[in-house]
């Protein structure tokens, strides 16, 4: 009977965080806010990965610090543009929120830690671009804003009532 017990105890469990739960509106419109902004992201690194994966230059409006940053050694990392990794981190940011949104609660976790690697990596980039090639990307730039907000959007979510 304790068998039977623990099994259906683990099969509630795993059906209350399969099911979407009821949450604040305020949390689903952040989590959606957080999702539209993470598109914008994911738009701006799939450029610069396509671009620099078919060996195009990349249009940069005029300024040419934008080629200095994205033809420098810090715009790959093993062999790989850093635009890609930053592609893959805003597709997944964007279905993690997305899956926020509609009340699912295991991607929330996995998302705070994503949002805050991807704000630890911008933060090291903004120094690169300012101290050390002291020239700035407009896409580099863009990119910044789109985890800046993101991350802020989390940071203002209400917390989660315990009963």
């Amino acid at each position: 009977l304790a068998m039977s017990s623990k099994a259906a105890r683990r099969r509630e469990r795993a059906k209350a965080n399969a099911e979407p739960a009821a949450q604040p509106r305020a949390q689903t419109v952040l989590y959606s806010l957080a999702a539209i902004v993470a598109l914008a992201g994911l738009a701006d690194a799939t450029y610069l990965t396509i671009a620099h994966l078919a060996g195009q230059h990349v249009v940069c409006g005029g300024a040419a610090q934008c080629d200095e940053v994205l033809a420098s050694k810090y715009a790959t990392v093993f062999g790989q543009p850093v635009a890609a990794f930053g592609a893959l981190g805003y597709f997944t940011v964007f279905s993690a929120a997305l899956l926020s949104a509609f009340g699912y609660l295991r991607p929330r976790l996995p998302l705070a830690i994503l949002v805050g690697l991807m704000f630890v990596g911008t933060l090291w980039f903004l120094y690169v671009q300012a101290f050390i090639l002291r020239a700035y990307c407009q896409y580099c730039l863009l990119s910044a804003a789109c985890t800046f907000i993101i991350a802020g959007l989390l940071l203002a979510m209400p917390a989660r009532k315990t009963n």
